[in-house]
């Protein structure tokens, strides 16, 4: 049997980098981490109620935290900002330290995988064919210029009674090359015939 693993944590310490920075005591480790998923989780939330451009994409790509003693820096890479920053501040009450909030733009939004599975998203909740919205993540992703790129989708897809996977690969993505720099996210869509799961690997390039 094929031993499945996280292709980010796999590749950590080589083409891959941690999203949070910080150092904590153990008794104070659980504290920060709750902190950071509810700065991540508030940012995602805002974006989704707020700030949805006509795709229907949210447009986060990331969203890294590094903490200081007195300090809470928080870089958003997003494909499509359109962000008021004061907002935030006046918000995150969990927060009992200095935030600074930056945003950084990505060149090319449809060459991430979390911009990509928002998309995929989208049209299978506009119900859209599945296969449909592979091949055209695939045309996105292309334009990009990636070297490789793998979309699957499980669930009830169509709304057939029995779950199933399908997947579709264009180009290569070398999941056992640790060398390889491969962008992995998996992301959840709620339909009217039950939840989807997306996951989508792209190979951006070999170091």
């Amino acid at each position: 049997m094929g031993q499945k693993i996280n292709p980010l944590g796999f590749r950590l310490g080589t083409t891959q980098s941690h999203d949070s920075l910080w150092f904590a005591q153990p008794i104070n480790y659980s504290e920060n981490l709750q902190e950071d998923k509810k700065i991540r989780d508030y940012i995602k939330n805002y974006i989704k109620i707020n700030i949805r451009i006509s795709s229907g994409v949210e447009g986060i790509a990331g969203i890294k935290i590094q903490k200081r003693i007195d300090l809470i820096q928080v870089i958003i890479s997003m494909g499509f900002p359109k962000l008021l920053i004061e907002v935030y501040k006046k918000k995150l009450n969990c927060v009992n330290r200095k935030l600074n909030i930056a945003i950084t733009r990505i060149a090319n939004p449809y060459g991430h995988p979390n911009i990509l599975a928002e998309f995929i998203a989208g049209q299978l909740r506009n119900r859209v064919s599945f296969r449909k919205a592979m091949k055209k993540a695939i045309e996105l992703t292309e334009q990009a210029g990636t070297k490789g790129i793998q979309v699957q989708i499980a669930g009830r897809i169509n709304g057939k009674e029995i779950a199933r996977v399908e997947w579709i690969r264009e180009g290569r993505v070398p999941l056992q090359t640790i060398r390889a720099k491969i962008d992995y996210c998996s992301y959840t869509v709620r339909t009217i015939y039950g939840v989807l799961g997306i996951k989508v690997w792209i190979f951006v390039n070999k170091e």
